[in-house]
């Protein structure tokens, strides 16, 4: 059964699709940020395993603190990082007051600022805060299979009850990576993407911004 359900799998991805989630708002802390919101000494605790590799939602939650409101029991993914980054949807940070760019993670320079706040203290994040560009995780494996690069834009049809075609999407390849697509809920509830949602790659953008076919 492991061995026809990999084959199915792998048949998926040489045919471009991919499996997309939907990605809620969330913290990444470093180690020393998550001892100030949660005490000296204090470690992410793991709660559950997340689809890529090594990745986890914690047991912590914080406040979010803007401008205009307050967003409680934001969730916190581990492991630590060696930045703090925020990642919210468009609707939450005019919800929250808050002004951030579209970014890929770890892109931080001159992004948003917001305060975390932990149950023993808090933070003022200068900058920080973004929206995170929709992106495809791709593994060194399915990238040749699926003839992909790191860095590549692609478009992206998806198959649900409100079909759209998100272009732009930015792939992503390492070994430690599991194949699957990430979008924010406002991006999800666009495209009507609930439970088991598969879309797929049906034209590349060159570095000139023309589309060209898959």
């Amino acid at each position: 059964m492991r061995d026809l359900t990999a084959a199915v799998v792998d048949a998926i991805h040489a045919a471009g699709f991919v499996e997309i989630e939907v990605s809620a708002k969330h913290v990444h802390l470093t180690q020393e940020d998550v001892e100030v919101l949660f005490g000296k000494g204090a470690k992410l605790e793991p709660k559950r395993p997340l689809s890529q590799p090594g990745q986890f939602l914690s047991n912590q939650r914080v406040t979010l603190i803007g401008p205009k409101r307050s967003m409680e029991r934001v969730a916190v993914l581990g492991p630590v990082r060696s930045a703090t980054q925020v990642e919210l949807s468009k609707s939450d940070c005019v919800a929250l007051g808050v002004t951030a760019p579209i970014r890929e993670s770890g892109d931080i320079a001159g992004s948003g600022s917001i305060t975390i706040q932990g149950p023993c203290g808090s933070l003022e994040v200068k900058e920080g805060v973004i929206i995170a560009h929709n992106h495809i995780h791709v593994t060194e494996e399915d990238s040749i299979k699926m003839n992909l690069k790191d860095k590549e834009r692609v478009a992206v049809e998806v198959y649900s009850d409100r079909p759209v075609i998100f272009n732009d999407v930015i792939i992503r390849v390492s070994k430690n990576f599991a194949c699957r697509m990430h979008i924010d809920f406002d991006e999800a509830n666009a495209a009507s993407v609930s439970g088991f949602t598969l879309g797929r790659i049906i034209r590349k953008i060159d570095t000139q911004g023309v589309e060209r076919s898959r």
